[in-house]
């Protein structure tokens, strides 16, 4: 069976997740500037928990923003250094998706329009659909000031609004939502289960290609070749 970590610290939020033999394990935690001297801890806890050494890992899935730049660096630092050392592919996740399955498991919404607070007065932006268990996006990933976001062009029925960007600029995201949580931050349980559906298609990348995501930074993001 397929063992997997996954792990976030995009936001204020620092969790791990892992699943081996069918069941997942994770830690969360909300404590914004300690990610850095938490997240090994963490990863060891919750590996010694399941009774199995790093060894026995297939692959390692990440948060790849957006957020903020210093918590995706450390991610993707840990996620480089563990994944070169063993030698195992790696699963970026967005984490705006992240919410969105976030509010599927805890809100069974199945339309999410996930907002993150991307400070300088903009949220980082995504629209998110269910299919199959799996919140696929809609349209795509932007990041904008809160008066400029919208739906996609084919929306109808309910929409949920997720994240920080709809505790921080609600007044201003004038986007019709049935629900809202504006204190939602991503899991790594719920990363971990998206990379699941990435692993079963075979979407792993070698560990070099663990690349940010910070969408205010299109230009200087991607990699040539």
């Amino acid at each position: 069976m397929t063992t997997l970590l996954a792990l976030d610290t995009a936001t204020e939020a620092c969790s791990v997740a892992l699943l081996h033999d069918g069941k997942v394990l994770s830690h969360y935690e909300v404590i914004p500037r300690l990610h850095a001297q938490r997240l090994l801890p963490m990863i060891k806890e919750l590996l010694a928990q399941a009774g199995i050494g790093l060894s026995a890992l297939d692959a390692i899935a990440f948060g790849r923003g957006p957020g903020a730049f210093t918590g995706v660096r450390i991610a993707i630092g840990v996620v480089q250094g563990l994944a070169f050392a063993l030698d195992r592919p790696v699963l970026p996740v967005s984490n705006l998706a992240v919410l969105a399955q976030r509010a599927l498991r805890e809100h069974g919404a199945q339309q999410v329009a996930a907002a993150i607070d991307a400070r300088m007065d903009e949220v980082y932006w995504g629209c998110y659909r269910a299919e199959q268990g799996e919140m696929r996006l809609a349209g795509s990933e932007a990041v904008l000031a809160p008066e400029q976001v919208s739906l996609p062009r084919d929306a109808s029925g309910d929409w949920f609004g997720a994240g920080t960007g709809w505790g921080t600029f609600a007044a201003r995201l004038a986007v019709p939502v049935s629900a809202q949580d504006g204190t939602m931050l991503p899991h790594a349980e719920d990363l971990l289960r998206l990379a699941t559906f990435a692993w079963a298609r075979g979407e792993a990348l070698p560990a070099d290609q663990a690349q940010p995501i910070y969408l205010r930074d299109k230009v200087a993001t991607p990699k040539a070749g």
